[in-house]
């Protein structure tokens, strides 16, 4: 016995490509969120590791120049450098303004990275 075959119906014509259109757009939006969370993370843990470093060169003794231009140089670009001194301790504080996200991101304020470190200065 021989059954009949179903036609498909044409009514299904097209629904991946729809359900394509559809997500495409979202998923793109998501990979821009990631990259950009990527960066300010990026951008926190170089904040970090500048205030690290500038706070030992503090605690070398080296003058407060040198501590900025060497945190400056480990932080993102266009980070502010506060060294301050407290009594046997210096304190650094990096602070840095990630840039604006683009596109459909731009609404989210720009957030910004900070690090404080302390270290006690070396005697002699």
């Amino acid at each position: 016995m021989r059954f009949p075959r179903r036609r498909r119906s044409r009514s299904d014509d097209g629904y991946v490509t729809a359900e394509t259109a559809i997500v495409l757009p979202a998923l793109v939006v998501l990979l821009g969120v990631a990259l950009w969370a990527i960066a300010v993370a990026g951008a926190q843990v170089r904040c970090v590791d500048a205030a690290r470093d500038a706070a030992r060169a503090a605690a070398r003794g080296e003058p407060d120049a040198a501590v900025v231009a060497a945190a400056t140089a480990a932080g993102p670009p266009g980070c502010d450098v506060v060294v301050s001194h407290q009594g046997d301790r210096v304190v650094v504080i990096v602070r840095a303004r990630i840039g604006p996200a683009s596109g459909p991101l731009s609404a989210i304020a720009a957030p910004v990275a900070q690090a404080t470190a302390v270290a006690e200065t070396e005697p002699g």
